[in-house]
């Protein structure tokens, strides 16, 4: 995911998912368009990293949907979150926020609720992505506690707080980042999301491959850390109304 902190600790999150390749489609190099994404609504994600984005280029290179980085735990919201996020909108792409999770810092509630208050609300306009949660693999460990030190137990409790006060404030169950292998070691597999939250899925490669327990599709997936679009590459899995439907909600 495109945080706000560290380069480091972006290249330590890509080096636990497989790289993408690139391909070449009527003449044309599209290196970050996976085998499965041809047909597909493509989006990225941003944070302090993209800094300034001209949007109205990121529109004009294929940029249909956008998630923005807003917060983390319950002391940083990005400096660039209202530019970018309204910038967005001003140029006709359908936009979310996102907040990144630090569980062991505090509840889950703590940080939904600090969420919603800097940028993590919801409106039935249809150009609103529901609320994502982004939690993956410790950025700040230095390759210990990729679970943060937590229990693989206390960790599905955390998402439960979180997901349960961002539909009491927003009306949404929140979207879910996450990543195979980091949700099989840290949640132990829990499928206890699947039924009523959208998967975002972490996966650097041509294929989806693999999904978090419980969950048969992804809704959207994030299959490279560079591209054509600033930030994160993603798509949507279905067509431009039904994006615009899944915002709408």
């Amino acid at each position: 995911m495109a945080r706000s902190r560290t380069a480091s600790s972006r290249r330590r999150r890509a080096a636990a998912l497989t790289s993408v390749a690139a391909l070449t489609i009527g003449g044309t190099l599209l290196a970050e368009l996976p085998a499965q994404g041809a047909d597909k609504p493509r989006g990225h994600d941003v944070s302090s990293h993209q800094k300034n984005v001209n949007w109205q280029k990121a529109k004009n290179k294929g940029a249909r949907f956008v998630y923005v980085k807003a917060t983390e735990s319950t002391n940083y919201r990005s400096p660039y979150f209202s530019r970018q996020y309204k910038g967005a909108r001003n140029a006709g792409i359908v936009r979310g926020a996102y907040h990144f999770a630090l569980p062991q810092k505090s509840s889950g509630k703590a940080q939904a609720s600090y969420f919603v208050r800097n940028g993590g609300a919801w409106r039935r306009d249809g150009w609103t992505l529901p609320p994502a949660l982004d939690i993956e693999y410790n950025p700040y460990g230095k390759g210990k506690h990729p679970c943060y030190g937590l229990r693989k137990s206390t960790l599905v409790s955390w998402i439960s707080s979180f997901s349960n006060e961002i539909v009491r404030s927003t009306g949404r169950r929140p979207v879910i980042y996450t990543n195979a292998r980091w949700w099989k070691q840290c949640t132990g597999n829990s499928r206890a999301f699947a039924a009523n939250h959208a998967l975002w899925l972490a996966r650097y490669d041509e294929r989806a491959g693999s999904l978090p327990a419980g969950w048969t599709y992804w809704t959207f997936w994030q299959y490279a850390d560079s591209g054509r679009l600033p930030g994160d590459q993603n798509l949507f899995n279905g067509s431009m109304a039904q994006l615009k439907r899944f915002a709408k909600g």
